[in-house]
């Protein structure tokens, strides 16, 4: 289950992560630092009301599905989400009512307004997606990805144009996700016709979902924290900057955790209860080597071209800002990706999710602390120390508390070799001369992914090599 997916969610991941790339070259231009702060800040907003309100829900449909459909009460499973979202969509009126009375800058109204109102059209996508991939429906759930990504970025694009601002982003991602509302409807309805509310279906929900959500709401706080205190002490145009670079780095890296974690989820999922543990052991080892062999030297590689690649990216107003946001980010989301992709499955397949919040509420804490101490002594710079530090903490916690929970294999081999390879790749990329532009990132990038894939076709590091051998000779013979 897990390569089908690796292998089916592959073509959309990276359409995803092109139009991610793009995503900052043009609104890092169309709009001004101040704009994209305000995108920033509305994104925030938007994304902690959708936790607060709607994930414990989303998260109950993507870990009790296969348990549900293999009891035979599949229906009831789906029909008692939904009915429960229908439910809880009463807080957006009083979310929006609140932002309407809050003092703010009519450009960061706008756009927490038009965040708050696509949360609607999101969360319904987000419970079709997970009910999708719970059940192994790689297109289906891919689908949903690919409307809202391109649809997003389309649309706001056009809204940007015609001077919407920081707002034209966040509506462009509402009405993409409203399409694929429509897409959905019917197909999501048919699954859950007939089902019945099972209100203690509700109660395994909430003691499930509920500490995920907080702890997801403690993750926005520990990705968002930096950016209002960058408001508040500095200014908006901080804001933008360090947005800017942050989107960069941690998007890039976000497309291939969250490709491996669409996949790996359902996966570990499914060989716990089909398989048990010694099952889950297997598969979750084969899954971390792969995250490790990808993303370890992405991110070495985003560090290593951070000023070309933002001088190409960035608009000229944030690029050199960036470029020094950048290879912070990329560590730290390196740290934050391995910590909630592979370690947080712990808790997940141990429905131990109360441990979950209090790993969370590790780096929260300290995000909070350390930005409140080296912001106002160090500015910009502050909020990158305290991030990379926080995500840091937070990886040794969810390791430490994980390992009371379910443990997950940690392939030490693997981890040295591709963090060897990487090294010996940023060596010889330092060597090549800094001529700026997309001459140096192309020297740059070509040199340091020949090195590195050499090295690993030499070592077979995860045997993945050997993997690869096998899936391409299966799919050849079939």
């Amino acid at each position: 289950m897990f390569w089908r997916g690796v292998i089916g969610y592959l073509p959309v991941n990276i359409i995803q992560g092109v139009v991610g790339l793009l995503t900052i070259v043009a609104f890092t231009r169309l709009l001004t630092p101040a704009q994209f702060g305000d995108y920033a800040l509305g994104f925030a907003v938007m994304s902690l009301v959708h936790t607060a309100v709607f994930t414990w829900n989303e998260a109950a449909m993507a870990r009790f599905w296969a348990a549900r459909s293999g009891e035979g009460k599949a229906v009831d499973h789906n029909a008692t989400v939904l009915q429960t979202w229908v439910v809880l969509l009463g807080a957006l009126p009083v979310a929006i009512a609140v932002a309407l009375l809050f003092p703010l800058s009519p450009g960061l109204k706008l756009a927490v307004l038009a965040g708050l109102v696509s949360v609607l059209p999101r969360t319904f996508a987000r419970l079709a997606q997970e009910r999708r991939r719970a059940s192994g429906e790689v297109s289906g759930a891919a689908m949903i990805d690919l409307v809202q990504t391109v649809g997003g970025f389309g649309l706001g694009l056009i809204l940007a144009r015609q001077g919407l601002g920081g707002a034209a982003p966040l509506v462009g991602m509402g009405l993409a996700s409203a399409a694929c509302c429509g897409l959905c409807l019917g197909r999501e309805l048919t699954q859950s016709r007939g089902g019945l509310l099972d209100r203690p279906l509700i109660r395994d929900h909430l003691a499930y979902g509920m500490p995920v959500a907080l702890s997801l709401i403690l993750s926005l706080i520990l990705s968002s924290t930096d950016r209002f205190l960058l408001a508040t002490f500095l200014d908006q145009d901080a804001v933008g900057l360090y947005h800017a670079g942050y989107s960069l780095a941690n998007r890039t890296l976000d497309v291939i955790f969250i490709w491996l974690g669409a996949a790996g989820g359902p996966a570990l999922v499914m060989a716990l209860e089909r398989g048990g543990k010694a099952n889950l052991a297997e598969a979750a080892r084969e899954q971390a080597s792969l995250m490790l062999v990808l993303t370890i030297p992405a991110a070495v590689g985003l560090a290593m071209v951070a000023a070309p690649l933002s001088e190409l990216m960035i608009g000229p107003a944030m690029a050199e800002g960036a470029a020094r946001v950048t290879p912070w980010i990329a560590a730290s989301g390196l740290l934050a990706g391995l910590t909630t992709y592979y370690f947080h499955q712990a808790f997940t397949l141990g429905q131990k999710t109360p441990m979950l919040l209090l790993a969370m509420a590790v780096p929260a804490v300290a995000n909070l602390i350390l930005n409140l101490i080296l912001i106002p002594r160090f500015g910009l710079e502050g909020a990158l120390y305290a991030t990379l530090t926080s995500y840091g903490l937070g990886l040794g916690a969810s390791i430490w508390l994980g390992r009371r929970s379910m443990a997950l294999p940690i392939p030490w081999l693997t981890l040295a070799q591709a963090g060897g390879a990487a090294a010996l790749m940023a060596l010889a990329v330092s060597q090549v001369p800094a001529s700026g532009g997309l001459v140096e990132l192309g020297l740059k990038a070509g040199l340091g992914g020949a090195v590195y894939l050499g090295l690993m076709a030499l070592l077979d590091a995860g045997h993945l090599r050997s993997r690869a051998l096998q899936l391409f000779q299966a799919r050849r013979a079939a």
